[in-house]
């Protein structure tokens, strides 16, 4: 079992938006967030990235989102997935805890399957490190503080 591609896409440009949109951001965590945003706007333009631009700390708006990539195919663009997890990277290497705002923290996993479900948090809700899954992770409703932080 894989990582759902469209999960990888939609955690992508809600971590660009909250990275990316930040002053500090640095300019590698600029333009893969607008690569990647170029390519859904172009190639699937009945998708709005709106609402995960305005809250990507939203598990609605994240899920509306994947619910519209999904309908269009877009878990099926290699290159869509190639620009999301450059956007990861980049949030990874640059994004200046980014991760922790939208309330979940990775860091270097390779992951047969790893399901994160509604995650509301004011610091960091989840945090995996140097995880090599093989099998099922499956973390539901994270609630770490008094609820979904602040992306401004």
């Amino acid at each position: 079992m894989s990582v759902d591609p469209v999960t990888v896409i939609v955690s992508a440009l809600a971590l660009g938006a909250v990275a990316g949109l930040r002053e500090a951001a640095t300019d590698a965590v600029k333009d893969a967030y607008g690569a990647l945003k170029r390519l859904v706007t172009d190639r699937y333009a009945a998708v709005d990235v709106g609402g995960v631009e305005r809250r990507p700390d939203s598990a609605a708006k994240r899920a509306s989102l994947a619910e519209d990539l999904t309908a269009e195919g877009a878990g099926d663009d290699a290159d869509l997935l190639a620009a999301a997890r450059a956007v990861l990277a980049a949030v990874r290497e640059h994004g200046g805890g980014a991760a922790e705002v939208v309330g979940v923290d990775l860091d270097a996993i390779e992951a047969a399957a790893v399901r994160i479900a509604d995650v509301a948090s004011t610091g960091t809700g989840v945090k995996v490190r140097r995880a090599t899954v093989a099998g099922e992770i499956d973390i539901r409703n994270v609630r770490a503080g008094e609820g979904p932080p602040d992306p401004r």
